[in-house]
């Protein structure tokens, strides 16, 4: 009896729970990154840290001069034959609200125009204006 009773309430509102998740898959679904240059910047990231340790071990034996010569060739080879991306020479610096690539403060990742308008309006912990 209770069941039914249940039952016959929650009828109409799966009719519309419904209907909400359909015009929800509808909308466009739009990623977290501000443009593309910064999902590009995000994606040579991920591929540094991939071939970071193994990066390290081929540059470690190419640079070491007591190992003998055609050692040091193949790991330059080897080198070369790394994705160009995962090196970290070719990750930008860039602002994390507006990607903006120059005037960045390293520590907040944030462009000095963010920067200062967030510290103007005290939303940066240890943050303070300068003031005599």
């Amino acid at each position: 009896m209770i069941l039914n009773c249940i039952k016959n309430i929650a009828t109409p509102f799966k009719n519309v729970l419904t209907s909400s998740v359909q015009n929800l898959q509808l909308q466009t679904i739009r990623n977290k990154w501000v443009d593309h240059r910064m999902i590009r910047d995000v994606k040579r990231r991920r591929i540094t840290t991939e071939y970071a340790p193994m990066r390290l071990r081929v540059n470690a034996l190419r640079r070491n001069d007591i190992l003998p010569q055609e050692i040091q060739e193949i790991a330059t080879n080897e080198i070369n034959s790394f994705p160009r991306d995962s090196t970290l020479m070719r990750c930008k610096k860039r602002c994390v609200v507006t990607s903006r690539p120059r005037g960045v403060v390293y520590r907040w990742r944030l462009s000095r125009i963010v920067f200062r308008d967030l510290a103007d309006h005290n939303q940066l912990a240890g943050v303070q204006r300068a003031m005599w």
